[in-house]
């Protein structure tokens, strides 16, 4: 098992920046990919970043493509998501997940390939 716990989110002006955290615990001794997803009232999950075990490759949303940036300190077994540029259309409750994997490259997109997930952390942006 693998727990999550997600800091960081709050309430923003547009334009402001905040950084997300999403510290792991328990079976950390495996490889896993980790992911951030995100949720809008009555909106579906939709997926906003991700980066592999190894920390050398990431993947965006469209969304959020040079604005957001994930990135992961294994020492610490913790992910972090850099969010500039925040506009109102980014308020949601921010997910993190993690994934196992085999290949340390691997960055998994969908949500089913995630098997953990944190309980989320608010990020309001008002304009």
């Amino acid at each position: 098992q693998v727990a999550l716990v997600e800091s960081g989110g709050g309430l923003v002006q547009a334009g402001d920046s905040l950084r997300l955290s999403c510290a792991a615990s328990g079976r950390t001794s495996r490889s896993y990919a980790m992911g951030w997803f995100r949720q809008a009232p009555g909106k579906e999950r939709e997926y906003v970043a991700g980066i592999s075990w190894s920390g050398g490759s990431t993947y965006y949303g469209d969304s959020v493509k040079g604005r957001f940036t994930i990135s992961r300190d294994n020492a610490k077994n913790t992910v972090y998501l850099q969010m500039n540029s925040l506009k109102p259309e980014d308020t949601a409750v921010y997910y993190c997940a993690a994934a196992f994997v085999s290949a340390i490259y691997y960055v998994p997109v969908s949500r089913r390939e995630y098997n953990y997930w944190g309980q989320g952390t608010q990020v309001t942006v008002s304009s």
